[in-house]
């Protein structure tokens, strides 16, 4: 089966400070020092695009066993995820090159900024998955479905080794940007892929 991978760009997303500190490690009641440094690193940084592809796959589950339409694996944690799911959305996302390059600049001559930037990198990618999550949301929801909280390679007992498969299907190269090294890492570093399932709402989920 063909599936059509679709991109999506992001570049208007404010950025969470508190996330960006918490990422950082910073003390929850941080003081104004750290609030400083981020935006010091803040100025430095062009604003990145967040980009997105993604695609739709049917997906079967036979015990532990899932049929994920461009890959077959068995995962207990994935299968109960999938529970309930017809097809799903595969995507990966990315905060692009231009974090990496801050913070390889600063990690030796500031390694305090070379951390906010790695901080920036975590919470820019996050926001990227985040607000694709949301407007996918939205869109089935006129159909009446939703969208699961997504399930990212690395958890459970879903190897990172089908980041392979991912990054092939999707074209990851191409469309976004995003390779993989034999150490199964990411380039851009800030990246991520993540399955998304899609499910019938509910009754109860339905606002009055």
């Amino acid at each position: 089966m063909e599936n059509t991978v679709l991109v999506r760009q992001y570049r208007d997303i404010p950025y969470d400070i508190r996330e960006i500190l918490r990422y950082a490690g910073c003390p929850r009641e941080a003081d104004g020092t750290y609030t400083k440094l981020v935006q010091d690193c803040l100025s430095l940084l062009e604003s990145p695009v967040l980009r997105v592809c993604y695609a739709e796959f049917p997906v079967q589950v036979l015990g532990p066993h899932l049929d994920l339409g461009f890959t077959q694996i068995d995962s207990a944690p994935l299968a109960a995820y999938m529970k309930g799911c017809g097809s799903y959305y595969l995507f990966a996302a990315t905060a692009g090159i231009g974090i990496d390059a801050k913070i390889r600049r600063y990690a030796r001559t500031s390694p305090s900024k070379a951390l906010i930037f790695q901080a920036i990198g975590a919470e820019r990618v996050e926001a990227a998955c985040d607000a694709f999550c949301a407007g996918m949301k939205q869109q089935l929801a006129l159909d009446g479905k939703t969208l699961k909280p997504r399930f990212s390679p690395g958890f459970g007992d879903v190897s990172l080794e089908i980041q392979r498969e991912i990054i092939r299907v999707l074209d990851c190269g191409r469309k976004i940007g995003v390779t993989l090294n034999e150490s199964m890492l990411m380039s851009p570093s800030k990246s991520v892929t993540a399955f998304a399932g899609i499910t019938e709402i509910k009754n109860s989920e339905v606002k009055e």
